[in-house]
Protein backbone atom coordinates (compact mmCIF):
# COMPACT_ATOMS: atom_id res chain seq x y z
CA UNK A 1 0.00 0.00 0.00
CA UNK A 2 1.50 3.36 -1.07
CA UNK A 3 1.52 6.49 1.07
CA UNK A 4 1.57 10.08 -0.11
CA UNK A 5 4.87 11.26 -1.50
CA UNK A 6 6.65 13.87 0.61
CA UNK A 7 7.67 17.06 -1.17
CA UNK A 8 11.45 17.45 -0.94
CA UNK A 9 13.54 20.43 -1.94
CA UNK A 10 17.22 20.64 -2.79
CA UNK A 11 18.32 20.89 0.85
CA UNK A 12 16.30 17.78 1.74
CA UNK A 13 17.94 15.85 -1.09
CA UNK A 14 21.37 17.03 0.05
CA UNK A 15 20.60 15.84 3.59
CA UNK A 16 19.52 12.42 2.34
CA UNK A 17 22.58 12.10 0.10
CA UNK A 18 24.95 13.09 2.93
CA UNK A 19 23.32 10.65 5.34
CA UNK A 20 23.47 7.95 2.66
CA UNK A 21 27.23 8.41 2.55
CA UNK A 22 27.70 8.81 6.32
CA UNK A 23 24.79 8.11 8.64
CA UNK A 24 26.88 9.17 11.63
CA UNK A 25 27.67 12.68 10.38
CA UNK A 26 27.25 15.34 13.06
CA UNK A 27 24.58 18.01 12.69
CA UNK A 28 27.35 20.64 12.52
CA UNK A 29 29.12 18.85 9.65
CA UNK A 30 25.81 18.11 7.93
CA UNK A 31 24.84 21.78 8.11
CA UNK A 32 28.19 22.81 6.61
CA UNK A 33 27.88 20.23 3.84
CA UNK A 34 24.39 21.30 2.74
CA UNK A 35 24.93 25.05 3.19
CA UNK A 36 22.50 25.82 6.01
CA UNK A 37 23.01 26.73 9.64
CA UNK A 38 22.69 24.10 12.36
CA UNK A 39 19.16 24.94 13.59
CA UNK A 40 17.32 24.71 10.22
CA UNK A 41 19.34 21.62 9.31
CA UNK A 42 18.28 19.92 12.53
CA UNK A 43 14.65 20.96 11.98
CA UNK A 44 14.71 19.53 8.44
CA UNK A 45 16.26 16.29 9.69
CA UNK A 46 13.54 15.93 12.36
CA UNK A 47 10.84 16.64 9.75
CA UNK A 48 12.27 13.99 7.40
CA UNK A 49 12.21 11.51 10.29
CA UNK A 50 8.71 12.51 11.44
CA UNK A 51 7.28 12.24 7.92
CA UNK A 52 8.78 8.77 7.47
CA UNK A 53 11.22 9.74 4.72
CA UNK A 54 14.05 8.65 7.02
CA UNK A 55 12.88 5.41 8.59
CA UNK A 56 15.91 4.64 10.73
CA UNK A 57 19.67 4.43 11.04
CA UNK A 58 21.73 1.28 10.96
CA UNK A 59 25.21 -0.02 10.42
CA UNK A 60 25.94 -1.22 6.90
CA UNK A 61 27.83 -4.48 6.98
CA UNK A 62 29.90 -6.29 4.39
CA UNK A 63 28.10 -9.61 3.83
CA UNK A 64 31.20 -11.18 2.25
CA UNK A 65 33.25 -10.52 5.40
CA UNK A 66 30.41 -12.11 7.36
CA UNK A 67 30.60 -15.24 5.20
CA UNK A 68 27.32 -14.50 3.40
CA UNK A 69 28.62 -14.23 -0.13
CA UNK A 70 26.16 -16.58 -1.86
CA UNK A 71 23.31 -14.58 -3.39
CA UNK A 72 20.41 -16.00 -5.35
CA UNK A 73 17.33 -14.41 -6.82
CA UNK A 74 14.28 -16.63 -6.70
CA UNK A 75 11.19 -16.32 -8.83
CA UNK A 76 8.18 -17.58 -6.90
CA UNK A 77 4.87 -18.52 -8.47
CA UNK A 78 1.89 -18.94 -6.19
CA UNK A 79 -1.02 -21.33 -6.67
CA UNK A 80 -3.46 -18.67 -5.42
CA UNK A 81 -3.22 -14.90 -5.83
CA UNK A 82 -6.36 -13.83 -4.00
CA UNK A 83 -5.80 -11.21 -1.31
CA UNK A 84 -5.91 -13.67 1.60
CA UNK A 85 -3.28 -15.88 -0.06
CA UNK A 86 -1.03 -12.88 -0.76
CA UNK A 87 -1.33 -11.70 2.84
CA UNK A 88 -0.50 -15.17 4.10
CA UNK A 89 2.57 -15.43 1.86
CA UNK A 90 3.70 -11.89 2.75
CA UNK A 91 3.51 -12.56 6.49
CA UNK A 92 5.36 -15.87 6.22
CA UNK A 93 8.13 -14.66 3.90
CA UNK A 94 9.00 -11.84 6.33
CA UNK A 95 9.92 -14.50 8.90
CA UNK A 96 12.73 -16.07 6.81
CA UNK A 97 15.98 -14.32 7.83
CA UNK A 98 17.95 -15.44 4.77
CA UNK A 99 15.55 -13.54 2.49
CA UNK A 100 16.87 -9.97 2.20
CA UNK A 101 14.29 -8.56 -0.20
CA UNK A 102 10.83 -9.54 -1.42
CA UNK A 103 9.07 -7.86 -4.32
CA UNK A 104 5.65 -8.60 -5.81
CA UNK A 105 6.16 -8.63 -9.57
CA UNK A 106 3.86 -8.07 -12.54
CA UNK A 107 5.14 -10.94 -14.71
CA UNK A 108 4.71 -14.63 -15.39
CA UNK A 109 5.69 -15.21 -11.75
CA UNK A 110 4.39 -13.48 -8.62
CA UNK A 111 7.36 -12.62 -6.39
CA UNK A 112 11.08 -12.03 -6.71
CA UNK A 113 13.17 -12.83 -3.63
CA UNK A 114 16.79 -11.94 -2.92
CA UNK A 115 18.29 -14.66 -0.75
CA UNK A 116 21.72 -14.50 0.92
CA UNK A 117 23.42 -17.55 2.43
CA UNK A 118 26.91 -18.86 3.14
CA UNK A 119 27.09 -21.25 0.18
CA UNK A 120 25.08 -23.35 -2.27
CA UNK A 121 24.48 -26.12 0.26
CA UNK A 122 22.98 -23.64 2.73
CA UNK A 123 20.89 -22.11 -0.06
CA UNK A 124 19.50 -25.54 -1.00
CA UNK A 125 18.32 -26.00 2.59
CA UNK A 126 16.68 -22.55 2.62
CA UNK A 127 14.99 -23.24 -0.71
CA UNK A 128 13.83 -26.73 0.17
CA UNK A 129 12.83 -26.26 3.78
CA UNK A 130 11.80 -22.61 4.00
CA UNK A 131 10.92 -21.04 0.65
CA UNK A 132 9.17 -24.05 -0.84
CA UNK A 133 7.24 -24.47 2.40
CA UNK A 134 5.84 -20.91 2.34
CA UNK A 135 2.06 -20.68 1.93
CA UNK A 136 0.74 -21.08 -1.62
CA UNK A 137 4.13 -21.59 -3.32
CA UNK A 138 3.59 -23.69 -6.43
CA UNK A 139 7.00 -23.31 -8.10
CA UNK A 140 10.33 -21.54 -7.87
CA UNK A 141 13.17 -20.74 -10.23
CA UNK A 142 16.63 -19.75 -9.00
CA UNK A 143 19.19 -17.39 -10.50
CA UNK A 144 22.60 -17.43 -8.78
CA UNK A 145 24.57 -14.19 -8.65
CA UNK A 146 28.11 -14.43 -9.97
CA UNK A 147 29.13 -10.88 -9.06
CA UNK A 148 27.42 -7.89 -7.47
CA UNK A 149 28.25 -4.97 -9.75
CA UNK A 150 26.24 -2.30 -7.90
CA UNK A 151 24.36 -2.43 -4.60
CA UNK A 152 23.45 0.93 -3.11
CA UNK A 153 20.68 2.79 -1.35
CA UNK A 154 19.68 6.40 -1.84
CA UNK A 155 22.25 8.61 -3.50
CA UNK A 156 22.26 12.02 -5.07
Amino acid sequence: MQTAQTQLDGFDHKILAALGRDGRISITDLAKEIGLSKTPTQARLRRLEAEGVITGYRATTDPVRLGLDHVAFVEVKLDDTRETALKSFNAAVRQVPEIEQVHMIASHFDYLLKVRTTNMAAYRVVLGEKISALPHVSSTSTFVVMQAVKEVGYSD
